[in-house]
């Protein structure tokens, strides 16, 4: 059986973002939710609370994207469609890349593009190395798959507190 052509989100940014995150592409949990980051077991809305210092957990999903916003944090993925029997990264058949390039040149305040993970980081590094200004910075994924304790996927995460910080987020 052939694997369906699953197809990612637009991004959420505005041109207040100095941190850009991106995954791979969002997993069956997030695309039958129409939400990044759906699925329950999935650290990444604990990771940015912690790293944040405000609520996220508990907020309606349309007020977490616009607190990452009002603290200058964008989302997409580096992949906008392939096909993938499941959720793994590594079942991932010719994707299609996000227009990564175009996007990141529309973000005058960019500071730090951050791969949720090796596949976001390795597709995303082939495709700015040396197009962006920002800084790149790979950070452990966030997915239940990858069973990292979340204190340690925390402490790697932490890095993107200086780039918040230095513009007053």
């Amino acid at each position: 059986m052939a694997a369906a052509r699953r197809v990612g989100f637009a991004p959420v940014v505005d041109e207040g973002v100095r941190v850009l995150i991106l995954g791979s592409l969002p997993g069956d949990a997030s695309l039958s939710a129409g939400q990044y980051y759906a699925h329950p077991r999935n650290a990444f809305w604990r990771l940015m609370e912690a790293v944040l210092g405000v609520p996220l957990t508990a907020l309606p999903y349309d007020e977490r994207l616009q607190t990452l916003l009002v603290h200058g944090v964008g989302l997409w993925d580096v992949i906008a469609s392939a096909e993938r029997q499941g959720s793994l990264d590594t079942a991932i058949r010719n994707p299609e890349a996000a227009d990564l390039v175009a996007l990141t040149r529309r973000l005058p305040a960019l500071s730090v593009v951050a791969f949720n993970g090796g596949a976001a980081a390795r597709a995303g590094r082939r495709i700015l190395q040396g197009v962006t200004t920002a800084a790149l910075l790979d950070l452990p994924s966030s997915s239940p798959a990858h069973a990292r304790p979340v204190e340690e996927k925390l402490a790697r995460w932490s890095a993107l507190s200086p780039y918040l910080t230095a513009a007053g987020g």
